[in-house]
């Protein structure tokens, strides 16, 4: 939404300058130059991405254009919810898990809490961790390092949609000038017509590298950007799982664990330390 609101007044603005200089807007419509370097920016997609980085950035588009999926409400949900995970393991021993983690979906424990649920890679990450403690067969420093693995590669997948799209708004201003260019062409083709004839062709043509330039920097690199700050705040609840089950497994107990994963939040989707406090006491009186 804030990407949509960014576009409207820069876009706004600028054309609000030009009528205010004695523009018409409606020169600036020019659907030759459009289709030109709207065509060159498709085949430029096609060209130079795999089926799989197409795919991936087509999936990932719907996000630029909302809020990040993980906000304060999920993170102290993700941590009630590893907290109960913890107790239950300190309880009743790891086996315990075993029905939870081998059907999350059909789980008890993370019905209680579908914002987590719903995220199937979150979810996931989760399950597949507590599985290996239940195994039992590699040390902290294993799970450790197989965790970062793991996030590095989740970082690099999620990364692809910013890197297709950063690279295309880097683009975009030379195919404005292939599409100028092209209606210089057509003006030298055309020398021979009236000085006032020839005025609109030229400024046809220089509508080209206008409408290149701002689709790089008003809106596709926008785009990217905004790709890229979700990712990185959705990435802290991985990193906020990594902290609390690395914690436990160096033996803190269920309540210093989860303040391991509190801290490693962004601050404004942090929860306070009494807002989890009420809350985990909340799930203990249940």
């Amino acid at each position: 939404m804030t990407w949509l609101i960014g576009v409207v007044v820069g876009l706004g603005g600028a054309l609000l300058g030009y009528a205010l200089h004695g523009g018409n807007i409606a020169v600036l419509w020019q659907p030759t130059e459009v289709l030109s370097i709207v065509g060159l920016a498709v085949g430029y997609l096609i060209a130079g991405n795999s089926g799989r980085n197409l795919k991936a950035t087509m999936a990932a588009l719907p996000r630029a254009f909302k809020s990040p999926s993980t906000n304060k409400r999920k993170c102290l949900d993700l941590l009630c919810l590893l907290f109960e995970v913890l107790q239950k393991i300190r309880r009743d021993g790891l086996m315990s898990l075993e029905a939870d983690i081998e059907e999350p979906e059909a789980s008890p424990l993370f019905e209680k809490y579908p914002s987590i649920e719903k995220d199937h890679h979150l979810t996931e990450f989760i399950c597949d961790y507590l599985r290996m403690m239940l195994g039992g067969s590699l040390n902290i420093q294993q799970v450790e390092a197989l965790m970062e693995q793991e996030l590095e590669t989740h970082h690099q997948e999620a990364h692809v949609p910013v890197t297709v799209i950063a690279k295309m708004a880097d683009a975009f201003p030379a195919f404005g000038i292939v599409a100028a260019v092209m209606g210089v062409v057509m003006v030298m083709g055309s020398i021979g017509l009236p000085p006032a004839e020839l005025g609109k062709l030229i400024g046809a043509a220089l509508v080209g590298t206008f409408l290149g330039i701002l689709m790089s920097y008003s809106v596709t690199g926008p785009i990217a950007s905004a790709l890229e700050q979700n990712e990185e705040v959705d990435g802290k609840a991985f990193l906020s799982v990594k902290a609390v089950l690395l914690a436990s497994l160096n033996g803190f107990p269920p309540q210093a664990a989860i303040e391991f994963g509190r801290k490693v939040l962004f601050s404004d989707m942090r929860p306070s330390f009494k807002e989890l406090d009420e809350e985990t006491k909340a799930v203990k009186g249940k």
